[in-house]
């Protein structure tokens, strides 16, 4: 994966070049990020982007040539031998593009119309090595995993209790941050135990362990002894 000094590098790939424009003025606003360049094609985002070698691309779904799925699965996916962060910005919601980028290593999964604020979030998630999912997308991801009816208590699961408690957590959307807050605990020692829960599950990122506690039937709070 890209390491870096100084501001994140950022790739723009959009087909719309007002969208490319805006994108470019929100990020360039902010003191930690810098657009290196952009493309109005998937194949032209992927020769730049091995050629630049910037931190991050943000990549639209739909564009001319090879699309964002495709570019993620180039830049990121399984088997590239040095990765490039990839974070999907569309405005295509559909449920598989969210998997299939997200199978393919995006780093994240954003709405256009999420805001600015979410965008700049976004970023600093993906460069922090955390992932973001425009919350209206994570909801509904989420609830299809939900269990027609609810798993039994199971003791085999690899995690202890207090592993079981953050990945419920997670599965429920909260930050580091919000999970610190909620189990009296500093954000850096919640984000260690979230490392342990992912090499426990041997998930990629954070929505694979939101994944494995839904499918668990392990969401929702269940009464203590």
């Amino acid at each position: 994966m890209t390491t870096h000094l100084g501001p994140t590098r950022i790739l723009i790939a959009d087909d719309q070049e007002d969208v490319r424009s805006g994108f470019r003025l929100i990020l360039g606003s902010q003191p930690d990020m810098s657009v290196v360049g952009e493309a109005a094609d998937g194949l032209t985002a992927v020769d730049l982007a091995r050629t630049l070698r910037p931190d991050l691309v943000l990549a639209d779904i739909r564009m001319p040539g090879v699309d964002g799925l495709e570019l993620t699965r180039r830049l990121a996916g399984p088997g590239v031998p040095d990765p490039i962060r990839v974070l999907v910005v569309t405005t295509f919601d559909h449920d598989s593009y969210v998997r299939t980028a997200l199978h393919d290593g995006a780093c994240g999964f954003l709405l256009k119309r999420s805001g600015p604020g979410l965008l700049i979030e976004g970023v600093r998630a993906a460069m922090a090595g955390d992932i973001l999912i425009s919350p209206q997308l994570t909801v509904r991801l989420l609830q299809t995993l939900t269990p027609s009816a609810p798993a039994p208590p199971t003791r085999l699961t690899p995690l202890t209790a207090r592993e079981t408690e953050i990945a419920r957590l997670v599965a429920q959307g909260h930050t580091n941050a919000e999970i610190g807050t909620t189990l009296s605990i500093s954000p850096g020692t919640a984000k260690t135990h979230i490392a342990n829960i992912q090499t426990k599950l041997k998930a990629r990122n954070r929505v694979g362990i939101a994944a494995w506690t839904w499918e668990n039937g392990l969401a929702n709070p269940t009464p203590q002894n």
